[in-house]
């Protein structure tokens, strides 16, 4: 196993791309603390990771108020003396999609509250520690659509480009305390969260979405756009992450990876 003997500590894993993160980086040996802000979702993980064998943590902290990831931190540092891997997978859209008048500065707070400051403040708690054992590594979720333009919910994309910037900037400064720091950018991953905005989506498209479940319109509609015509699961972001959280990505910093089926191709 890549991973055994290292701990992660992962926010937002209790659900979707985050819990995908979770069972990938247990399978290969990983311990893992998780922060969600749901009590439940992190005990259901940590239950699940627990009978496979792994050690699990449960935390229950809001990552966009710096107080409760400090404790998060300590907490884990508590339970396992270490952490050895960051993963940053909170993060969301706005379903107030529409065109850019119409979002409030409300809109743009929350966005890059959730997408943006959330990394900023795991990084600020964890990044000592990693500093102080010279070593670690750390991964931050985007988007493809922090590359590539898109209408109707740019404060978004917005996010996702400036967690795109704070890697690169991160993956200098930290260079030279022998930590890595990568990003990876997923296409359209069907999660409970993508499901509600594909919904307020369909009201924009409802004669073509007619009579259609959220889940009908992505494997129509979505999953045939990208160039593999096949789904990208949350297992497919986990092992990327798993990848460059292990030695063999030892070289590998700075770096965006597509998780995307090839969608938008001509971006970096």
């Amino acid at each position: 196993m890549r991973l055994e003997g290292k701990v992660a500590l992962v926010s937002g894993g209790g659900q979707g791309i985050g819990e995908g993160i979770v069972q990938c980086l247990a399978e290969e040996g990983a311990d893992i603390s998780i922060i969600t802000r749901s009590g439940d979702s992190g005990a259901r993980v940590a239950a699940d990771i627990t009978a496979k064998g792994r050690k699990c943590l449960a935390i229950k902290a809001d990552v966009t108020a710096d107080v409760d990831v400090g404790g998060a931190v300590e907490e884990t540092l508590e339970r396992f003396g270490r952490i050895d891997i960051l993963v940053n997978s909170v993060g969301g859209g706005s379903v107030e999609i529409g065109p850019f008048v119409d979002q409030s500065d409300d809109v743009w707070d929350r966005t890059f509250e959730l997408n943006v400051k959330s990394q900023v403040h795991t990084c600020r708690a964890v990044v000592p520690h990693l500093q102080k054992q010279q070593s670690g590594k750390i991964i931050n979720i985007a988007s493809i659509g922090g590359k590539k333009a898109m209408a109707s919910n740019t404060p978004y994309g917005s996010s996702k480009a400036g967690v795109i910037y704070f890697t690169k900037a991160l993956a200098f400064e930290l260079g030279r305390d022998n930590i890595n720091v990568n990003c990876v950018c997923p296409g359209a991953v069907y999660t409970p969260t993508f499901a509600g905005l594909i919904d307020r989506y369909m009201l924009s498209a409802e004669a073509k979405a007619k009579g259609m479940t959220p889940r009908d319109f992505f494997e129509k509609f979505m999953i045939p756009s990208s160039p593999l015509k096949r789904e990208i699961t949350t297992r497919d972001v986990g092992r990327s992450v798993v990848f460059l959280a292990s030695e063999r990505a030892r070289n590998i910093t700075g770096q965006t990876i597509n998780i995307s089926a090839g969608t938008a191709l001509d971006i970096d």
